[in-house]
C-alpha cells in the first residue's frame, strides 16, 4: 500500500487499478535509449511480470542516454545489467532476462506469455518480425522511435486497430536511413519517448481511453511541438501476414531459446567485470590455460554440475574453438543461467591474448 499510494489514491487507478498492474505483463524489445526509460517506469508502476530482450553489450557510448547502466555495467549484457538495476527498484515484481537475439525461430514463443509487447528496437528487420508476431499472436505493441531530434509514438494492433505494415508495407533499403550511431541523437530524447511508451502501456493495462491506437504521435525535442499523423488499418496488409504464417510458424521451433547463443569476443570477455569462465573442455585437451577465476566442467557433466556455478556473476563458457561452448550456454539457459556467453574462437583465440597480457 504504501509503495503505490499514489496510485492507490487516483480515483481513476484505485486499489482495482493498482491489481490489474500487478496482474499484468509486458515484454520489453531492447534495452536500449528507448527501453531503459520505459522499463524503469514499469517497474516502478508495478507491472507483475516484466520481460526485457537484448543480446548486445553495454558500450561507453550507450551512456550518453541508457540511463539504466553506469560504468561498471560496460562489457554486460544489456538484459541481465538490466534486470539486476530494476530488481532493487522493485523487489516485489518479476523480472525475467532474454540476454539474446529475436528471430523467427522464437518470436512467437516469447511473446506469447506477455500480455503487451513495447518494441524498443532500432532497425527494421525487428520492428517488422514484432509486428507479424504480435499480428499472429494477437498482442499489441507500443511502438516507439527516435531520429536526432525528433521522436514517434503509437500503439500498433490494439483492438483491430492498425499495425506497422499499415504504416509501413514494406522495410527501407538496409543503407538508405542512417541509425543513431551514425547521424547521432539528443540523450534525452529517447528518455521522452521512452516514457511516452511506458504512459501507453499503463493506460491499455487499467483500460483508460483515449490509447494511441490508429494516430502516430511526432515531438520535435527543439521546439517542443507535437503533431499527430493518421494511421488506417489496411486489411490487405494485414491479411498477408497471415496468409504468411505457415512460412512464419514453420521456423518456430517449440523453444524459447532456439535462437543462436551469444558469443563475447576474448577482448570483451577479458574486459568483463565479475566473470567466471568456464573451461568445457575434456581434461587435457591443448592448449593449455590458466585464468582466474575459471574451473573446469567438462560439457557432459555441465547440466549434473550446475551448482559450481556461481549465477551472480558472468559466466564466459569456452572450448577449444567455440562450438561446444554454444551448447554450453544453451544447456545454461535452459536451467535458468542467462547471464552467460560463448568465447569467439575458444581457446584457440585465448591463448595469445592472454600470453599478451603477461607480456
Amino acid at each position: 500500500m504504501n509503495r503505490y499510494s499514489r496510485h492507490i489514491i487516483l480515483s481513476e487507478i484505485g486499489p482495482e487499478g493498482q491489481k490489474k498492474l500487478s496482474a499484468a505483463s509486458v515484454m520489453v524489445v531492447g534495452a536500449g535509449g528507448l527501453g531503459c526509460p520505459a522499463l524503469q517506469y514499469l517497474v516502478a508502476a508495478g507491472v507483475g511480470t516484466i520481460g526485457i530482450l537484448d543480446h548486445d553489450l553495454v558500450e561507453e557510448s550507450n551512456l550518453q542516454r541508457q540511463i539504466l547502466f553506469g560504468t561498471s555495467s560496460l562489457g554486460t549484457n544489456k538484459a541481465v545489467s538490466a534486470k539486476k538495476r530494476l530488481a532493487d527498484l522493485n523487489p516485489s515484481i518479476t523480472i525475467n532476462a532474454y540476454p539474446i537475439q529475436l528471430q523467427a525461430q522464437n518470436a512467437l514463443d516469447i511473446l506469447s506469455g506477455y500480455d503487451i509487447i513495447l518494441d524498443g528496437t532500432d532497425n527494421f528487420e525487428t520492428r517488422y518480425l514484432i509486428n507479424d508476431a504480435a499480428l499472429l499472436l494477437d498482442k499489441p505493441v507500443v511502438f516507439g522511435a527516435i531520429y536526432k531530434f525528433e521522436g514517434q509514438v503509437t500503439v500498433f494492433n490494439y483492438k483491430g486497430g492498425p499495425s506497422y505494415r499499415c504504416l509501413f508495407a514494406t522495410p527501407p533499403a538496409g543503407s538508405s536511413v542512417a541509425n543513431c550511431s551514425e547521424v547521432g541523437v539528443l540523450g534525452v530524447l529517447p528518455g521522452i519517448i521512452g516514457c511516452m511508451q511506458a504512459n501507453e502501456v499503463i493506460k491499455m493495462i487499467l483500460g483508460m481511453e483515449e490509447v494511441l491506437s490508429g494516430k502516430l504521435l511526432c515531438y520535435d525535442a527543439r521546439s517542443a511541438g507535437t503533431s499527430f499523423i493518421s494511421i488506417a488499418r489496411n486489411e490487405d496488409r494485414i491479411k498477408q501476414v497471415f496468409d504468411e504464417r505457415d512460412s512464419f510458424v514453420q521456423n518456430h521451433s517449440g523453444s524459447n531459446y532456439s535462437c543462436e547463443p551469444m558469443e563475447i569476443s576474448v577482448e570483451d570477455a577479458l574486459k568483463m567485470e565479475d566473470v567466471q569462465f568456464i573451461d568445457i573442455r575434456e581434461p587435457g585437451e591443448l592448449p593449455f590455460i590458466q585464468l582466474p577465476e575459471c574451473i573446469q566442467i567438462p560439457l557432459g557433466s555441465l547440466e549434473q554440475s550446475i551448482s559450481e556455478i556461481n549465477s551472480e556473476k558472468n559466466i564466459v563458457t569456452f572450448c577449444r574453438s567455440g562450438i561446444r561452448s554454444k551448447k554450453a550456454v544453451s544447456l545454461l539457459i535452459e536451467n535458468n543461467i542467462t547471464n552467460c556467453y560463448s568465447l569467439k574462437g575458444g581457446a584457440l583465440a585465448l591463448e595469445p591474448a592472454i600470453k599478451s597480457l603477461i607480456k
